[in-house]
């Protein structure tokens, strides 16, 4: 157990060296941490409107009339500043001067109708901005006149984030951040074996009292602990950005599993082409296409995932001991290939 251990530290000390792990690594670690920041910006860009919900900007706005103290408590309840103005002309002035953002003029309701007068900046950019947070302050005045007036609607009062947001969360974002860090495993593996058969190393270690299935283990257990590592280190920072990831344990589960599934192919591809590059290109053909081949699943890893990172209630932890099948059949041909590189060495 001892040679192994040794082997196993070594192993995570010599990724250190492997630069493209690293930046593959970093590129992960700029996702967790800032997932926040780049879901609005994916959100931009698929729903607008979602902007509102999730950009936390305040805006200056400057309203006009008598008849505009519900609008007030509207806009001061989405923590923006309100500056009244008597009138629309200094309002205008302190608009050009850039003291607002936006005006709002509200004059008196003629029969149950208000026809509001709101000014906006030229820039399409800040424009659409102010629009997507005004816009929940400007249903809420809508509805309160639709009451006043005996117009009835009812409404679900949903909690959380927009369907949207949990969308691009739970079904890109987490299954990227859990399954990549699999795929930066195999990548490992591939090198570290191929390394260790193109600069005859592998025989000088297997000379030492230790046998094959240590050293090619401990490339392998190595990889999953830097695999687990990223996966554990990536819920925390999405914590941090106020995104919870439900069934963190099974999650994680899963995620090593599939790791595991693949880390043992990529040995086996080492150990067959017994060359990096044809290696690593071989691999990453199978890669895609098994990964391409998992959506016909029903349900599929990225589905599962998705599934229990939302905290679904219809599907149960068991679904991810399937993947036990396929580890042990890839354990089971990984072992007999390690044995008949034994024999043809003897």
């Amino acid at each position: 157990m001892k040679p192994f251990l040794v082997l196993l530290l070594k192993e995570l000390k010599s990724i250190k060296k492997e630069k493209t792990i690293l930046f593959a690594i970093l590129i992960q670690f700029f996702i967790a941490s800032f997932s926040s920041i780049i879901l609005i910006g994916i959100m931009s860009f698929y729903d607008p409107t979602s902007i509102g919900d999730n950009t936390h900007v305040t805006i200056d706005v400057g309203v006009v009339g008598n008849n505009s103290k519900t609008m007030v408590g509207f806009l001061e309840e989405r923590n923006l500043t309100v500056k009244p103005y008597d009138n629309i002309n200094n309002a205008e002035e302190a608009f050009q001067q850039g003291e607002i953002d936006t005006i709002m003029s509200i004059p008196p309701d003629i029969d149950g109708t208000v026809d509001m007068t709101l000014v906006l900046p030229k820039a399409d950019t800040s424009k659409t901005l102010i629009l997507m947070i005004l816009n929940e302050p400007l249903r809420k005045y809508e509805n309160y006149f639709r009451e006043i007036n005996g117009i009835d609607l009812n409404y679900d009062d949903m909690e959380g984030k927009p369907h949207t947001t949990r969308e691009f969360l739970y079904a890109v974002i987490i299954p990227i951040l859990m399954l990549f860090p699999g795929f930066i495993a195999g990548s490992i593996v591939i090198d570290t074996i191929s390394e260790e058969i193109e600069s005859k190393t592998l025989d000088t270690l297997w000379s030492a009292p230790i046998s094959l299935n240590q050293i090619l283990g401990s490339k392998v257990t190595a990889a999953l602990i830097m695999a687990i590592f990223q996966c554990i280190l990536w819920i925390i920072l999405l914590r941090f950005n106020h995104f919870t990831v439900h069934n963190a344990v099974s999650v994680l589960m899963l995620s090593f599993m599939i790791a595991a599934c693949i880390s043992l192919s990529a040995a086996m591809v080492a150990l067959y082409f017994k060359d990096r590059e044809r290696a690593q290109f071989v691999f990453s053909i199978i890669l895609l296409f098994v990964a391409g081949c998992s959506y016909l699943l029903n349900p599929s890893p990225f589905d599962i995932i998705t599934r229990l990172a939302s905290g679904d209630h219809f599907i149960s932890t068991c679904s991810i001991f399937i993947y036990v099948i396929p580890l042990t059949i890839l354990t089971c041909i990984f072992i007999i290939m390690s044995k008949r590189l034994i024999r043809f060495k003897t």
